[in-house]
């Protein structure tokens, strides 16, 4: 079982709350359904579930769309797409202790696909947007225990489900948009944000106020078309308020084998600076590493790694940092 790196002074408390495999999926004590859900990141938006810490949630997603494409769609329906729906996101989830200034940390215990999925490049969006103008649109369907989507007949993709948009609220009553990613999360289309990791949010307001949403079914680093494999979604989450440990300004996220830092900015090298920051201050608060010691440390084996580029001009960066430095030798 790994260790919890927020912080010296977490370590005992988050010792219950590590990684979790799949197979170690608890029971579900709450349930929330596809219709439970909101497309603006807010304070406003009150609760649709209010829930202890360490609950275990089963929540449905919809895809990005919020079924306005589906199995059956044609580029038509790229053509005539609405983007204000855009990203329908299962929640707000009131979590109970939960204040500003803490963590929420987010397990992610099971992914489980839903039927379909689609891509699609939308005229206008996209990182390569002026030199794709047409509308473009791919459909995939999906059965039980697959594990490639079927590009054509000579091409399968491999599936590796997770949720492109997942947050607590920002300190605002505004409604902001769900598209570009925060400090809150947000937008990350991170594609390492598989089951088994767990998420860590900084906490804005009273409960936190977590949602999850904008599932994708495939992706590489970058999602530089605009679009993932966007489908519906069974997600089982665990959430955990942890307090009295170092802060974070951006999200941060764990697995068994790495640990990892998030920075969003307008630029890739300012996402880049800020991501090899917070890893260094990561290193020095947790680990007691001198900054010159950790600056190098990230230099030798921190891994910088291009989460989207989409949502132009907003870009997320994240660096990972494998836990394997950090064990006895002989």
């Amino acid at each position: 079982m790994p260790l919890f790196r927020l912080g010296l002074t977490l370590l005992v408390g988050l010792l219950s709350i590590a990684p979790a495999r799949a197979q170690d999926t608890p029971a579900p004590e709450y349930r929330l359904t596809k219709d439970q859900t909101h497309n603006r990141f807010s304070s406003a938006i009150p609760p649709v579930l209010s829930v202890p810490s360490g609950a275990v949630i089963e929540a449905y997603t919809e895809e990005a769309s919020d079924e306005q494409i589906t199995a059956s769609s044609t580029v038509e329906d790229v053509i005539s797409l609405d983007f204000d729906p855009i990203h329908p996101l299962t929640g707000p989830v009131y979590v109970e202790g939960a204040m500003p200034g803490d963590v929420l940390a987010v397990t992610l215990h099971e992914i489980e696909l839903g039927a379909y999925g689609w891509t699609a490049v939308v005229p206008g969006f996209g990182f390569l947007a002026d030199e794709f103008p047409e509308p473009y649109l791919k459909t995939f369907t999906f059965e039980e225990g697959q594990t490639v989507a079927r590009f054509s007949d000579d091409i399968s993709v491999p599936l590796a489900p997770f949720p492109g948009v997942m947050g607590v609220a920002p300190a605002t009553d505004e409604m902001l948009s769900t598209i570009p990613p925060r400090a809150n999360g947000g937008n990350m289309d991170d594609p390492h944000l598989v089951e088994g990791t767990t998420v860590y949010f900084p906490i804005f307001v009273e409960g936190a106020l977590f949602s999850i949403g904008d599932a994708h079914a495939a992706q590489g680093a970058g999602e530089v078309c605009g679009t993932a494999i966007e489908a519906p979604m069974r997600i089982v989450y665990e959430v955990n308020v942890v307090k009295g440990g170092r802060s974070i300004p951006e999200p941060e996220y764990e697995t068994d084998a790495y640990y990892a830092v998030t920075a969003f900015a307008e630029t890739l090298d300012e996402a880049a600076q800020k991501a090899t920051r917070y890893m260094i201050d990561y290193l020095v608060e947790t680990h007691g590493l001198d900054r010159y010691d950790a600056y190098a440390l990230v230099s030798l084996a921190g891994d910088l790694k291009i989460a989207e580029v989409v949502d132009v001009p907003h870009v997320l960066v994240a660096m990972h940092l494998t836990k394997a430095v950090f064990a006895d030798h002989p």
